[in-house]
């Protein structure tokens, strides 16, 4: 198996690359994409031998912490509770490259859930190609990283991310070489927000 390889204007997606990409998506497919933060793996949120497919290839466990990747709020609004005034906050910040976490509504399949908290990371990224994906889609996409084994650091550039795992994934979309860097990770409890990790996105706002 070789992936398909579609390389997609950062500024103005292709209509028909999209289409593409989302079929595969919709067929079971796990796929390469970019992300304001880094490149990622992802897959849809029913598809879970697809699921399986990424936990094999990152080697992690299964009960490792995927995130959702949402249009917008009102996608976010549906797979997690928010209260008035957080929502306000995240309406202010977002998109942007920070990963919040919030606590699951009952549209979130269990295994996507934090068990113990019973809480879901959702992200609304400022990303052209990925905003095309997700409108095209007209849901959520599931992800996580894609920080190879024994890796820090996400990967960047798609001709090397060929190479590497081309062989073991259905589609890889080249937006062109990232510099990659961290979500920042905002927690929602307690009655406020927690800054649990600085990364990209500006924390302040958080603190």
């Amino acid at each position: 198996m070789t992936a398909e390889f579609l390389s997609i204007h950062p500024d103005n997606p292709q209509p028909r690359f999209i289409k593409m990409a989302c079929n595969i998506l919709r067929d079971g497919g796990v796929a390469v994409v970019p992300t304001d933060s880094s490149y990622a793996l992802c897959c849809m949120m029913e598809q879970k031998n697809a699921m399986e497919r990424i936990a094999r290839i990152r080697q992690i466990s299964k009960r490792h912490n995927f995130t959702l990747i949402c249009r917008d709020l009102s996608e976010l609004s549906t797979y997690a509770r928010v209260e008035n005034s957080f929502f306000r906050l995240i309406k202010n910040n977002t998109p942007g490259a920070y990963t919040f976490i919030l606590p699951a509504t009952k549209e979130v399949p269990r295994r996507l859930m934090n068990e113990k908290r019973r809480t879901i990371g959702i992200r609304v990224p400022k990303c052209n190609i990925l905003e095309a994906l997700l409108a095209e889609l007209n849901e959520p996409l599931m992800s996580c990283s894609l920080i190879m084994p024994g890796e820090e650091e996400a990967e960047s550039d798609p001709v090397e991310i060929n190479h590497k795992i081309g062989s073991i994934v259905d589609v890889i979309v080249d937006g062109g070489v990232l510099h990659p860097q961290a979500t920042t990770v905002i927690r929602f409890e307690d009655g406020s927000p927690i800054v649990r990790r600085v990364g990209i996105g500006d924390p302040t706002p958080f603190e």
